[in-house]
């Protein structure tokens, strides 16, 4: 398994619980997995996706707002991601309105919005079918944001919406 995989599973494991202990991430596995998963929870830390902290006897590590965004990017690359086939008649709209002072996040949101299947109708209005209002409300919540990130679903938009939505899905 590449170090990449490590990281990947860390992610994954940390983003399911608050903190764990590094003893626990190691624990029933032979000597070059154990290496393996040092190393890349090390590299983790280092890029600032975790960060690990001291208690009396142990070390535990826990995830970074950083790598929850890393984690949901890495859900959307997934082969296995779901997306339904059917569609459910719902849109699921997102305004983005961030500054240029957080060009970065903005840069990134942008990014898994396009992953997600949303096409970007307006400037800073992003419209998809598919189901992934709840991935990006936790994306929002996440990274402590108000009203930068607005999340809609609506049963109708407008004629007009749908024909640009079906054009940009075509580019």
């Amino acid at each position: 398994m590449k170090n990449q995989d490590y990281s990947k599973k860390i992610l994954k494991t940390l983003a399911e619980k608050p903190a764990i202990s590094i003893e626990t991430l190691q624990s029933d596995q032979d000597k070059k997995t154990c290496y393996a998963i040092a190393r890349s929870l090390k590299n983790l830390v280092e890029n600032g996706y975790a960060e690990i902290h001291n208690s009396e006897n142990r070390k535990f590590v826990k995830i970074t707002k950083k790598g929850k965004s890393k984690f949901n990017s890495i859900k959307l690359e997934a082969e296995d991601a779901l997306v339904p086939g059917a569609w459910d008649g719902l849109w699921r709209i997102i305004i983005l309105d961030l500054d240029e002072a957080r060009k970065s996040e903005r840069e990134a949101l942008r990014y898994l919005l396009k992953k997600a299947g949303f096409v970007c109708v307006k400037n800073t209005v992003w419209i998809s079918p598919y189901p992934y209002e709840n991935l990006f409300t936790n994306i929002k919540k996440d990274l402590g944001f108000k009203t930068e990130i607005m999340i809609m679903v609506t049963d109708k938009v407008d004629e007009e919406t749908q024909k640009a939505f079906l054009e940009a899905m075509k580019k």
